[in-house]
């Protein structure tokens, strides 16, 4: 325990004095302190100063090539999926052009509103109202409300709708209402509704709407 004391007693009596005298001069285990002191502030102002933004740029860097992962592994999948792709695409495109044979231009309209009206009077029906509304113009296609009013019997009628859903192109009967008169006649009330797609004119108006609204 004397022993003990007296080391620290020593390594105390090294600290003294040490006031105006040059470090170089100073006992080993003050200049030992010193050392490990500016080793110390050299990490920490290291740290700080250099390999803190190297540990961002890693992180960042780490991050950036779990994303690159991720989108090579996607893009794998794709190129082994391309055959397929390309089938659904062809499958796309069939089936849009097969929707646009569906649907008339402006110019065919007055053939499809007549092939209605065909429809209706075809059977020994009464037409008491065929009257075209306001068309709704929507981005590239115009829907054609057509109020309708026949009288007939019910197998007429029947066959009436029949021969709507039958046309080349896509006419739909909306809102029906069957009515039966006193002599068992009856009455459909009904809004057809068709599709055009609009001209290039029509098209380029309807972007032009859009954009002021934007």
């Amino acid at each position: 325990m004397a022993d003990m004391n007296q080391m620290m007693a020593a390594a105390a009596s090294q600290f003294r004095g040490l006031n105006g005298r040059h470090p170089g001069q100073w006992p080993l285990l003050p200049r030992l302190f010193c050392a490990l002191g500016v080793f110390v502030a050299v990490l920490v102002v290291g740290w700080f100063a250099f390999y803190d933004g190297q540990l961002d740029q890693l992180n960042a860097g780490e991050e950036t090539e779990a994303k690159l992962r991720e989108e090579y592994k996607t893009k794998v999948v794709q190129a082994n999926n391309l055959d397929a792709l390309k089938e659904q695409k062809a499958q796309v495109s069939e089936y849009v052009q097969t929707l646009e044979k569906a649907l008339p231009n402006k110019a065919e309209m007055a053939q499809l509103l007549e092939d209605i009206t065909h429809a209706g009077t075809g059977h020994n029906l009464t037409m008491e109202t065929f009257k075209p509304e306001t068309p709704v113009v929507k981005d590239y296609y115009a829907e054609q409300p057509i109020t309708i009013k026949v009288v007939g019997s019910y197998h007429d009628i029947a066959q009436f709708s029949s021969d709507i859903a039958n046309l080349a192109r896509i006419v739909t009967l909306n809102n029906l209402s069957v009515t039966t008169n006193k002599d068992g006649v009856l009455t459909l009330d009904t809004v057809a509704k068709t599709f055009r797609y609009l001209d290039t004119d029509e098209v380029q108006q309807q972007k032009g709407k859009g954009g002021k609204k934007k």
